[in-house]
């Protein structure tokens, strides 16, 4: 049986939402992609995500697509609240107030409305996210996607890699030849296998959750006010039901307990009815069945050569929030831009040593965070009141009581702006810092800042559009004050030949230097009211060509050289 062979710049192995958005990226830049995905073509995802976070958003925003996945999912004027029952169809005790998507972008009251972005979250299912993705993969001359495509092993050496697949349908092989090689295969990552590196961390803690797809038409009907996510919480049953489509679809979780995962049809069902409180002959059907642990497990390494690991391949997380996935797409778009760049000629291999000293403290950060927020719920949902369903004054006070207790856990967890918009890059040998300490940040509470390693704070500008709509695709820099003198940044970047955009601003209220230096990422590499005498030094220091121009605090983290 003959051999097919594929050449490529990059080859991504894994086709989910964290490897589609590195695919795009990678070609809104200008990179030839190779995108190997098992599963045949339309073949729907696992329903596991419900959440699109702000900065997937804003990425959405640059890649040109933000509005289609915008309006997907839920009816617009469907309420994407959270509420706290005694079941499904019982007695609402505590609700969060949160926009629906006609709503969105004009809603003041929320607690989300005033981060700094121009794109709000999204409450979408994964199940209508990834064919999103998938179409504006289909739409782009530069992605090759390979379906129904194992890769079961790869080779590198100073030249590139060369990855060996087979073809599921044909069992015909495949091997594909690549600069770069990312692996976005999930928690049972081939890739991370075969560079070697190990999960570490909280392995298998904590109780598992299952969930189940229902189609059950009636259901709507039943359940009072709608609401994007319904908490329940009784003494027999607690878990979640989660609104896919507002007409027939709804996501039923709920935690094990008592350990065992496979716990027959008969006392699924039991569980899956005291969660919605309907009877025994309520109808409905399951479509997909999946079970998980809550561990909090993190890759000791995520680079290797020319391999990388982005998304579940490199860290794995209690399903809270989305924030798996879109830390994730947090991984792919720190990685797009430093491989484009190397790629193109405008910085050197030893960039991408940069990739693993900036996400991996990122990602040990915000998994302890999740990880926290996981435990501090497992807790709570240990101390339901007795009263939580009885009649009377018993039973409201017991549900009042408590619902403000879930209410204020909670607000954490679907109004996540630390994790969002208050994670920084302290440790990165490509960023040029001054001393100053990043402001910190919890799992909801950050400080906009324009310290090198934050990203820059977003800002209307007087014609309506963001500060992040008008940075350039490659290297940005701020004129926050329109007689700072750029001329050295200008003849630097022309010599060198670095991409950069000067953005010239009107008003400087959120920037407290006159040059703010904003990399493709939205992240600041150096600040500055003038500028340096050595701009090139500068650069070169950005771009990872040079260690020489480092202000402030030590560093750490050089990597690897790569040839």
């Amino acid at each position: 049986m003959s051999e097919l062979h594929v050449k490529t710049a990059v080859l991504i192995v894994g086709g989910g939402p964290v490897g589609l958005t590195l695919a795009l990226d990678l070609a809104w830049r200008g990179i030839e992609v190779t995108v190997a995905e098992i599963r045949p073509p339309g073949e729907p995802p696992s329903p596991k995500c419900n959440h699109v976070a702000p900065r997937s958003m804003e990425t959405f925003r640059r890649l040109g697509f933000v509005r289609r996945v915008r309006d997907a999912g839920l009816p617009a004027e469907w309420p994407n609240d959270v509420c706290f029952r005694t079941s499904f169809t019982g007695i609402e005790f505590a609700r969060i107030p949160i926009p629906c998507r006609a709503e969105r972008y004009t809603a003041k009251w929320a607690l989300d409305s005033d981060w700094p972005t121009p794109e709000p979250p999204h409450r979408i299912n994964q199940t209508y996210l990834e064919p999103i993705l998938f179409e504006e993969v289909a739409s782009r001359r530069r992605i090759r996607l390979l379906n129904r495509v194992r890769v079961d092993g790869l080779r590198q050496d100073e030249y590139g890699v060369v990855a060996t697949a087979v073809n599921l349908d044909d069992n015909s092989r495949i091997e594909i030849t690549s600069a770069y090689l990312v692996g976005c295969d999930g928690g049972r990552s081939t890739v991370r296998k075969c560079i070697g590196a190990t999960l570490s961390g909280n392995p298998d803690s904590g109780p598992g959750r299952t969930s189940a797809l229902l189609r059950a038409p009636e259901l709507r009907t039943l359940c009072g006010k709608p609401a994007w996510s319904s908490h329940t919480v009784s003494r027999t049953q607690s878990g979640s039901v989660t609104a896919i489509d507002g007409r027939d679809l709804w996501l039923v979780r709920w935690p094990i307990t008592d350990g065992a995962a496979d716990i027959g049809r008969a006392e699924r069902d039991r569980r899956i009815l005291d969660i919605l409180g309907v009877s025994d002959c309520f109808p409905y059907r399951i479509l997909h069945e999946e079970f998980w642990k809550d561990s909090r497990l993190v890759c000791d390494r995520i680079s290797d050569r020319r391999v990388f690991l982005a998304g579940d391949a490199a860290h794995l997380w209690p399903a809270t929030g989305g924030f798996g996935m879109n830390a994730g797409i947090c991984d792919a778009v720190d990685l797009a831009w430093m491989m484009a760049a190397v790629l193109k000629g405008w910085a050197p291999p030893t960039l991408l040593a940069a990739y693993e000293a900036e996400r991996l403290p990122v990602t040990n950060q915000v998994s302890r965070f999740v990880k926290g927020h996981s435990n501090e719920s497992r807790d709570r949902r240990a101390t339901i009141p007795a009263a939580i369903a009885d009649a009377g004054p018993a039973g409201e006070e017991a549900r009042r009581d408590y619902g403000r207790l879930l209410v204020e856990l909670n607000n954490r967890q679907y109004f996540v702006g630390g994790l969002n918009f208050g994670y920084f890059y302290d440790r990165s040998p490509v960023i040029a810092y001054d001393g100053a300490e990043q402001p910190p940040y919890t799992m909801d509470r950050f400080t906009p800042s324009t310290v090198p390693g934050c990203r820059v704070p977003h800002s209307f500008l007087k014609d309506g559009q963001s500060v992040l709509d008008a940075l350039g695709p490659d290297f940005s820099l701020l004129q926050c004050d329109r007689n700072a003198e750029v001329d050295g940044f200008t003849r630097a970047t022309a010599k060198i030949g670095l991409p950069l955009k000067i953005v010239p601003l009107d008003h400087t209220e959120q920037y407290d230097r006159r040059l703010i230096l904003v990399r493709p990422d939205g992240h600041i590499a150096w600040r500055g009211d003038a500028e340096p005498e050595d701009v090139e030094a500068l650069l070169d220091l950005v771009r990872g060509k040079s260690a020489a121009y480092r202000v402030g605090r030590p560093h750490v983290g050089e990597g690897k050289e790569w040839h």
